[in-house]
């Protein structure tokens, strides 16, 4: 009985055949055609995550600067390229991300009706014109003041 076991193991060819090998390339050519576009789409989505951060850095210091405000002097908001941080009345705030840009700003002399925007071309809904924007009356909102 044993010997019989071994020698029909002796006799069994090693290995796989061309239909095995190819269905496992075809099982992964469909995982990769699923997973490239599920990773572009998230690195969009970062870099709208990195718009919405700037936009609401920005936007936290500006309302900051209401509470104390003296009623008279409007706000002022850059983009220190150089240092790589936005400024708030020619203070540093907060570091820059990359690719996001200043876009729109409006009534930075009323506390309760300014807005400040930035875009990011790089990512989906951050893209230039819409961009994301922070303002007095709704908070972190999508598009431009």
């Amino acid at each position: 009985m044993i010997a019989r076991v071994r020698k029909s193991m002796e006799e069994k060819d090693q290995g796989f055949t061309l239909i095995e090998l190819l269905v496992v390339m075809i099982i992964i050519g469909i995982l990769a055609a699923i997973a490239i576009p599920v990773f572009l789409s998230q690195r969009k989505k970062a870099e709208d995550s990195a718009a919405k951060a700037d936009v609401s850095t920005i936007g936290k210091e500006v309302a900051t600067y209401f509470v104390d405000w003296d009623g008279s002097t409007a706000v002022t908001v850059a983009l220190d390229t150089a240092a790589g941080k936005w400024e708030v009345n020619g203070e540093p705030v907060g570091n820059a991300s990359t690719n996001v840009e200043l876009g729109s700003t409006s009534n930075l002399g009323d506390d309760a009706a300014w807005c400040v925007s930035v875009f990011n071309d790089k990512g989906d809904k951050s893209a230039s014109p819409e961009g994301y924007k922070y303002s007095a009356a709704g908070g972190l909102e999508e598009g431009q003041c």
